[in-house]
């Protein structure tokens, strides 16, 4: 029997849902079919990540960890649970996340606890307890440090796997230093990190807010996040950073000894770039109909090998791919020679489905001609080209990938910032998948109760201000009608 008299596989390969008219069930299918995740774990916003989005996800950690590393920033590993009598050092935060924290009571058959203890929803005040220790002089200073952790939410909204769980994966980056301008140039070197790996890495676009002070992280200064659009026109958080002032330091006793011998209190920034969620905000954003597509650079295999052929040239085939597939592992290509008994049609919808950036298909004519067929995901494209120099083809290909994926996500966002005067415009704007600009009384906690009066009327929320462009308000706020003092934009979120 030939390759191509053979019986498609009994799993489906095909996949083929409007990603535009129906985002929600696009999600849902993807993750399924392509075996993402899955949600017959039996515990509501639990999840299993299955090996081809964690290949993905590993080699997104690896990214930001270079970045951290190139930037100071040292790893560390902490435990996952955190003493009650720690989380409740500081008032604002543990006020902030008291509701959303999974408590450990008991141990054994009957054994209690001397005092609870939390999985950890964030890790301040894990860490910080031991950052007083390790800080002693001015010397110690700057402390950049790192972790790779779970972290536990008991999340009340709907869960949907990657975009929003009770337990996901993130990177947190908890940095110590001298003085606040120190503290603050932080923040903005980690906006540059998310610039530099999310969009420019991953090919996720960003706009990204300084918080209202009512959106802040708890306990902090300000918080300054990137959102990035999804296909139903709703925005997601991305990584966000906080300029914690000096108030975790008064509540933990971080200090040191200047230069002068005086005691001082430390200033700390924390970063977190959540890794399952950038994860589902990149499916989303570069999937398509057919399925997904991948970056290049973060795609658990670059290249899949299909060989083409019947029984009388098999061996010839095989000798061949086998011989390319060397080829490019030795050149640091994440390579995978296909060769399940399966149709070769089957194949290209499955790989299709699964996002696969590049193909190579190999039959006997190509082994003939000394070529191969490069298929390229993204633009759904195929041509013949030399095996001589096929390393060089491909990387530079991948780049294109890349490139073209990009691009494309960044058009999402010409004409998505409408100007709006009114609560009607408000709504009319967010009904079309767009975000408001409007002028707004204050992000201080004085427009606490218009913010309140926008979500309630329009179901959307006041993202911030933006912190890549200088805006000045000239007329009154939109809700109050006093006089506007900041420019806010208003989207529908996850």
């Amino acid at each position: 029997m030939n390759k191509s008299e053979k019986k498609s596989d009994s799993k489906q390969a095909i996949f083929d849902i409007s990603k535009e008219e129906n985002f929600p069930d696009w999600y849902t299918e993807i993750c399924k079919v392509a075996e993402l995740a899955d949600i017959r774990y039996g515990v509501k916003g639990f999840t299993p990540f299955l090996p081809w989005s964690v290949m993905s996800m590993e080699i997104m950690f690896d990214f930001l960890e270079e970045a951290l590393h190139r930037k100071g920033h040292l790893p560390m590993i902490f435990p996952t649970v955190i003493p009650e009598s720690n989380l409740t050092k500081e008032a604002d935060h543990v006020d902030g996340f008291t509701p959303q924290v999974f408590w450990i009571k008991d141990y054994g058959a009957d054994g209690e606890l001397e005092e609870r203890l939390a999985l950890r929803p964030t890790s301040e005040t894990a860490l910080y307890p031991m950052y007083s220790l390790w800080i002693r002089s001015w010397r110690d200073l700057p402390l950049k440090r790192y972790q790779r952790a779970s972290i536990f939410r008991s999340e009340v909204k709907s869960t949907r796997p990657f975009l929003r769980g009770r337990e996901f994966l993130w990177i947190e980056s908890h940095n110590v230093f001298a003085s606040h301008d120190e503290a603050k140039d932080q923040v903005m070197e980690d906006l540059e990190t998310t610039k530099e790996i999310v969009t420019g890495i991953y090919g996720v676009p960003v706009m990204v807010f300084k918080r209202t002070q009512w959106d802040k992280f708890p306990g902090g200064l300000n918080t300054y996040a990137a959102d990035t659009l999804m296909p139903d026109g709703k925005v997601i958080q991305l990584p966000s950073t906080h300029d914690l002032g000096d108030n975790f330091a008064r509540a933990f006793d971080i200090q040191y000894l200047d230069e002068n011998n005086e005691t001082r209190y430390a200033y700390q920034t924390c970063y977190g770039p959540a890794i399952s969620r950038i994860y589902g905000a990149m499916i989303s954003v570069h999937g398509d109909d057919k399925g997904l597509r991948l970056p290049y650079t973060v795609a658990p295999y670059q290249v899949i090998i299909v060989p083409i052929y019947k029984s009388k040239n098999e061996a010839e085939v095989m000798e061949f791919a086998r011989k390319i597939e060397s080829e490019l592992h030795e050149a640091g290509i994440r390579v995978y020679l296909d060769a399940r008994d399966t149709t070769p049609g089957w194949k290209y919808n499955f790989w299709e489905m699964k996002g696969a950036p590049i193909r190579v298909h190999i039959g006997p004519r190509e082994v003939r001609d000394d070529k191969v067929m490069l298929f390229r995901r993204d633009l759904m494209k195929r041509e013949p080209v030399s095996s001589t120099g096929l390393i060089e083809e491909i990387k530079q290909l991948g780049e294109a990938i890349d490139k073209t994926l990009l691009e494309q996500a960044e058009s999402k966002f010409e004409g998505l910032v409408v100007d709006a005067d009114s609560i009607g415009t408000i709504i009319d704007a967010l009904d079309k998948g767009k975000i408001a600009r409007v002028e707004f009384c204050s992000t201080d906690m004085d427009g606490y109760d218009c913010a309140g009066r926008i979500e309630e009327r329009t179901s959307g929320e006041i993202r911030g201000t933006r912190i890549d462009t200088d805006e000045s308000p000239q007329g009154v706020c939109v809700i109050c009608g006093k006089v506007a003092k900041e420019i806010v934009y208003i989207a529908r979120s996850y």
